[in-house]
């Protein structure tokens, strides 16, 4: 008998068209703007060339983003946000490799700008077609999760309640199973026991079920058989962990010498990831200096000029996975050497500060010198500032997850940043705060992210009223 798409048959279904359909509409725009500039719809050889790299890149970079992750697709200002920086990355590829192979001067300029426009326009429409058909599919119901559950005691109790609590909607419980004795009257939170696993499997060979969770107290051997009879039906089986797994984290199931293993915590940079970002810390580092080396040497000048002392500023601090590194920066307080253990935080109008160093900490010009620090491998251009060994050690003792902050190399600039968080932290509540944006951006790493913060560092993370 045909049996009725599931919802994560439609998502997947929904998510599938939109990535077939990007491609086509940057194709289209393409054609679009050739008629537009020169009146025929006959594409040069050249410019199909073009048009197909632009298409292979856009399917690849959007993907990278996650920009077809469905809970990015669903919301639109996070959608727009990223499409529109995943396709500025492919416009900056475009252009680079038509730079390198010396055919720019092939393409129209008005014929780019109107391709580029349009196909961002296209891009945009595809997605309001999505939502709309996704807002249909809402309404229907068809996107609510059929949960068919067998326990029925405590543990099974409390993921109903969980269910409801954090699913919004998304779940509905289909029924509740259990081969203990049934008497007609047993119940979890209000969801009578309708049968036994045997009950599950017939009745899932008439009628579809999103998923099966078994939610119950059980021995492996158990457990072995609860399984064994839910093969005769094509579901999706998963098993709640108990009460102790609810306090882990999880970030999936991986085999270990051939037994599924809870995964509890991976590394956030691994693989590809980890080779990404070193090569962007590497190469933005090095244009950086390059850039810079004119205002670099001005300030190492004028600090001499200014006060008496080094130019530069050392000051150990924690980096990647605990381990102390010494940091670079320009010296912004009066010369005075003082124990490591005794480095209080610059607090408003401290009198340490010297009149050139105001400058430079409320510019964060003083933060330029860690590029040597990027370059040596001891931090990154964007990650989790690094923090004097004092403020650590006494941050540590009453902030959780303080340390984990450690699983990445510091940056220059970051998440907490660029979003204000910046200056002194004189209690322990703005300091939580602040390793919150650090763990977010190091759960969500992708280059993307980085750009968008190195981005917006200029404008929200260097000049700001906390710092000083």
């Amino acid at each position: 008998m045909a049996r009725r798409l599931v919802a994560a048959d439609l998502v997947t279904l929904a998510t599938g068209v939109v990535r077939a359909l990007d491609p086509l509409a940057v194709a289209i725009a393409a054609w679009i703007a050739y008629w537009a500039r020169h009146g025929t719809w006959d594409l040069p050889d050249l410019y199909v060339i073009a048009v197909s790299v632009a298409c292979v890149l856009t399917l690849n970079v959007m993907h990278l983003a996650r920009v077809y992750d469905f809970e990015t697709l669903s919301r639109p200002a996070l959608q727009v946000g990223r499409l529109a920086m995943a396709w500025a990355v492919v416009v900056l590829m475009l252009i680079a490799l038509a730079y390198f192979t010396q055919t720019s001067l092939a393409f129209s300029r008005a014929f780019a700008l109107g391709w580029v426009a349009i196909s961002f326009g296209l891009l945009l429409v595809v997605r309001v077609l999505f939502l709309l058909r996704i807002d249909t599919w809402r309404r229907d119901g068809r996107l609510s999760l059929d949960v068919a559950l067998i326990g029925s005691g405590a543990l099974c109790a409390q993921l109903v309640r969980h269910l409801h609590e954090q699913g919004g909607g998304r779940y509905r419980i289909a029924g509740v199973f259990d081969d203990a004795p049934v008497d007609g009257t047993s119940s979890v939170e209000g969801y009578p026991v309708i049968g036994t696993i045997d009950d599950l499997v017939r009745l899932a060979q008439v009628r579809t079920f999103d998923e099966v969770v078994v939610a119950g107290p059980h021995a492996g051997t158990g457990l072995a058989a609860v399984i064994k009879k839910l093969k005769a039906v094509p579901v999706n089986v998963k098993v709640c962990p108990d009460h102790v797994g609810w306090a882990l984290p999880t970030v999936g199931f991986h085999m270990l010498g051939g037994i599924p293993m809870l995964a509890a915590l991976e590394r956030p940079l691994s693989g590809w990831s980890l080779v990404v970002k070193a090569i962007e810390d590497r190469v933005l580092a090095s244009l950086a200096l390059v850039l810079f080396s004119p205002l670099l040497a001005a300030i190492a000048i004028a600090i001499r000029i200014d006060s008496p002392g080094p130019v530069l500023f050392r000051q150990k601090r924690y980096g990647f996975a605990n381990n102390e590194f010494t940091v670079f920066k320009f010296r912004t307080m009066r010369h005075r050497p003082v124990e490591e253990a005794g480095v209080p935080q610059a607090t408003r109008n401290d009198p340490r500060i010297t009149r050139l160093g105001a400058f430079l900490r409320r510019t964060s010009l003083d933060e330029l010198p860690q590029l040597l620090n990027v370059l040596k491998g001891d931090m990154s251009l964007v990650g989790p500032r690094p923090h004097a060994v004092a403020h650590n050690v006494q941050f540590a003792q009453v902030i959780d997850d303080y340390l984990s902050r450690h699983r990445v190399k510091p940056g220059i600039t970051g998440w907490a940043q660029i979003n204000g968080l910046r200056g002194e932290t004189d209690t322990p509540e703005k300091m939580r705060v602040r390793v919150e944006h650090d763990l977010h951006y190091i759960d969500n790493w992708s280059l993307l992210l980085d750009l968008k913060i190195l981005l917006l560092t200029p404008f929200r993370g260097f000049i700001n009223k906390n710092a000083y």
